[in-house]
């Protein structure tokens, strides 16, 4: 794997997230404190795809010093492996490709989790791609669509292909995000191959990390939704493996961390209520933390101007400034679908 990860300690990766882990993102992210690797959102292949200029530049132009490898999505082999080699002119760290993304209207195009019900589609992209592919080549996947019928199957292909890592989301395509996360299956996959596989799905935090690790002897970590509720959360994992304890984040912090996100994700040709519903995306997946609840997400969805979403964030996150973000969200306390059922908003959150 790439250089400037630290030997023998388990690896952090940010999850691809379409329409969020871009390069302003990342950059906030590696601010309070960077994973071992990040991944871009997705580059759609298709007969008339360019590669995305936004998405390059999560490349081109990251601050963080950590690898950046470059998520593909598509169907066809030839395609895929065109796109592969063009993004291997710009300074990535590998090409993953997506066999995770459980949105609709994704797999009925049999890309991203459809793929998974056809083995021998997968077995012709894999080899497309390894051959396209003169360094490293990973693989983000589900443990099947409806079922494991192909899991292992699946996991043979990864080897006789030799994929470099897996990112591994432990449910099913069908199961969307609603279902408990099978860590057994994710076990399996680390005892099936070769490669070093990371375990992908409900880690809520540093705590639940270790006890991942643990259960399923993964490699790593990947993050995805719950780095947007906490960015702290690479930095946590990292000292909770190293046996050290973390400082205590407060919901001044918070409020700091939103402003800050606010201000990086702000595009100059985006209206105000337009950038305002943008952060609603995310503030979806903060306020699982900032009450039991519920009343500031309840206010928040309802906000429409900068002015009242920062007037929401100073009543609940700076009443009591000194009082502890919790490292886990609340029960009971749902994130609306939003970010995780439509094609354009996929993959991998975590």
């Amino acid at each position: 794997m790439p250089a400037g990860v630290c030997p023998g300690l388990a690896l952090t990766a940010l999850a691809p997230m379409q329409n969020v882990t871009d390069l302003a993102f990342m950059d906030v992210i590696a601010h309070y404190g960077a994973p071992d690797y990040f991944f871009t959102e997705y580059f759609r292949v298709h007969p008339e795809s360019r590669l995305e200029k936004h998405i390059l530049r999560s490349i081109t132009d990251n601050p963080s010093g950590r690898p950046v490898f470059a998520q593909l999505i598509g169907e066809d082999p030839q395609r895929l492996a065109r796109t592969a080699r063009e993004l291997c002119a710009y300074p990535i760290a590998g090409i993953d490709l997506n066999m995770g993304c459980p949105a609709p209207l994704v797999y009925k195009k049999n890309a991203g989790g459809g793929l998974l019900r056809n083995p021998g589609k997968i077995d012709a992209i894999l080899g497309a791609l390894r051959d396209a592919v003169p360094g490293l080549f990973t693989v983000k996947m589900r443990i099947g669509f409806d079922s494991t019928e192909h899991f292992a199957e699946v996991l043979g292909l990864l080897d006789k292909h030799r994929i470099d890592l897996l990112s591994l989301h432990g449910r099913t395509v069908k199961e969307m995000y609603r279902s408990q996360v099978h860590y057994d299956a994710i076990a399996r996959a680390v005892q099936a191959v070769r490669c070093p596989v990371l375990a992908n799905g409900d880690i809520t935090s540093a705590a639940a990390a270790t006890r991942v690790l643990a259960e399923t002897k993964a490699a790593g970590v990947m993050l995805g939704r719950h780095a947007i509720r906490n960015p702290w959360i690479f930095r946590q994992c990292r000292e909770r493996f190293l046996g050290q304890t973390s400082a205590v984040v407060t919901l001044a912090d918070v409020r700091d961390y939103i402003a800050r996100l606010y201000a990086a994700t702000r595009r100059a040709d985006a209206s105000e209520l337009g950038h305002v519903q943008k952060m609603k995306r995310y503030l979806n997946f903060v306020g699982l933390s900032v009450d039991a609840n519920g009343a500031f997400l309840h206010e928040v969805r309802r906000v429409d101007s900068e002015a009242s979403l920062f007037a929401v964030c100073d009543r609940h996150l700076l009443r009591e400034p000194e009082r502890p973000f919790p490292t886990e969200p609340f029960p009971g306390l749902v994130a609306r679908d939003n970010c995780e059922t439509r094609a354009e908003r996929c993959d991998a959150l975590g």
